[in-house]
């Protein structure tokens, strides 16, 4: 099972956001031997009961991150599908990709968090239907295949990227846990990424049932589509999540890796040196 850590992006709130500190904990993780490093796709995050928190640019941050590391893959946690048009967001994945040498996984969702959308002016409605339109002109793109589509909310007309993509093999991974949205993953995507928890669960026992049935309705080998699993790790006291403890995430992560888990991502409020190197000994620890 391949191990990530989500790297923070909100310098307000102390939690390691400026470049420099997430550049540092990058070659941190990277040199401690996680296998990947994520960002998630967020202008801010408007709670009901906090104030409002920013966060730098996922894209911005995927591509420096691409410059200044050389081993661990790279991945979206995820984009919102319906922050840049499709033809544009295939053409800044294949460049990321193209900057890293072939390490970026492509995580794709709808968008979740209305507030943002309201802000800067983006439509909240049939976000699932955007994203299905959405999904029919980047992937064919990011293969390297010429597109044209039109629908109610998308058009593109004798659509190809040049350069041509360096790796059309491209991972596409989609976070979804809605009816709609696990039909389109076991339809398109090569891995499918819920979230977040802590040791599994019925929740994300319910989720990989309908999950199952997705793949059956749409005539998917569940075999071929990778699972990822995003985790909490945390000190708090309450709510699912693993203890900042290596021990505990040692044995958190062998409970996810007996689900089948191919992919994990650790998610932490306060991602700091000390708390990446008891990450770091965690994994150590699960792989003996």
């Amino acid at each position: 099972m391949k191990v990530g850590l989500v790297l923070p992006q909100a310098p307000e709130d102390g939690a390691g956001g400026t470049w420099a500190e997430i550049a540092a904990l990058a070659r941190q993780a990277e040199a401690g031997g996680i296998d990947s490093l994520w960002v998630c796709d967020h202008f801010f995050n408007l709670p009901d009961d906090g104030p409002q928190v920013g966060y730098h640019e996922a894209w911005t941050l995927l591509s420096a991150l691409a410059a200044v590391t050389d081993r661990v893959e790279l991945g979206t946690l995820v984009l919102a599908t319906s922050f840049r048009p499709a033809g544009l967001l295939a053409k800044m994945a294949v460049t990321a990709d193209d900057v890293a040498g072939g390490r970026l996984i492509l995580g794709l969702g709808c968008g979740w968090h209305e507030p943002e959308y309201r802000a800067f002016g983006y439509p909240f409605d049939h976000r699932v239907g955007r994203f299905e339109e959405a999904l029919q002109i980047l992937i064919p793109l990011i293969r390297g295949e010429r597109v044209t589509f039109e629908g109610p909310w998308n058009r593109v007309e004798d659509a190809v990227l040049l350069p041509p993509p360096r790796r059309p093999s491209m991972a596409i991974l989609i976070a979804a846990k809605g009816e709609r949205m696990l039909r389109l993953t076991a339809g398109h995507a090569d891995a499918w990424q819920t979230a977040w928890f802590g040791l599994p669960d019925e929740r994300y026992a319910e989720r990989h049932d309908h999950l199952l049935a997705a793949c059956d309705a749409e005539g998917r080998d569940p075999a071929t589509l990778e699972l990822t699993v995003g985790v909490d790790v945390s000190d708090a006291e309450d709510g699912p999540h693993l203890a900042l403890d290596a021990q505990a995430i040692a044995d958190g992560l062998a409970a996810w890796a007996s689900q089948g888990i191919g992919h994990l991502q650790i998610g932490m409020p306060m991602t700091t040196p000390a708390t990446v190197d008891v990450v770091l000994e965690g994994i150590r620890r699960f792989r003996g």
